[in-house]
């Protein structure tokens, strides 16, 4: 599928384990062959694509939040998660964990940034203003390296 890396990058900071990442990774997928024939071309193939991404992520965990039922036995530790996933580049772990401590819209704006999308697409996918994506990239930098210091430390 065309945009694969970016639809695994996006899944993959929305979630915490690999059957949740499989479940994002499918729904996503479905949802943009379900909608290719309304797109408009107002914008890029690339954007709406990520544009889908996200918003399917974000539903999805929404949807997991607003269902969470903890039960004793089934907390999951982080040993048992990192062994599951299929990434084993330790240090991309530690990485996308401190992605996954950020607000779900700073972990979109710093997803598509890795990306080297252009702040106006990022505005665009996203839904606000382009000025305010420069700004924003730069104190989401700024609390990446304080988390990755925390970790690392």
């Amino acid at each position: 599928m065309p945009f694969a890396g970016i639809i695994i990058k996006l899944c993959r900071a929305y979630t915490n384990s690999q059957e949740d990442f499989e479940d994002y990774y499918q729904e996503v997928c479905l949802q943009i062959w379900r909608s290719k024939d309304n797109f408009r071309e107002e914008s890029q193939w690339s954007t709406w694509v990520y544009r889908i991404s996200l918003n399917v992520c974000l539903t999805l965990l929404k949807k997991k939040k607003n269902n969470v039922q903890h039960f004793v036995s089934d907390s999951v530790t982080t040993e048992e998660t990192e062994d599951n996933f299929a990434f084993s580049d330790e240090s991309l772990n530690v990485l996308y964990d401190a992605i996954r401590e950020l607000s779900e819209i700073d972990r979109a704006v710093i997803m598509l940034y890795l990306e080297e999308k252009s702040q106006k697409e990022i505005a665009e996918i996203i839904g606000t203003n382009p000025n305010n994506i420069g700004v924003r990239v730069k104190r989401i930098k700024t609390r990446l390296k304080k988390i990755l210091d925390g970790k690392i430390n």
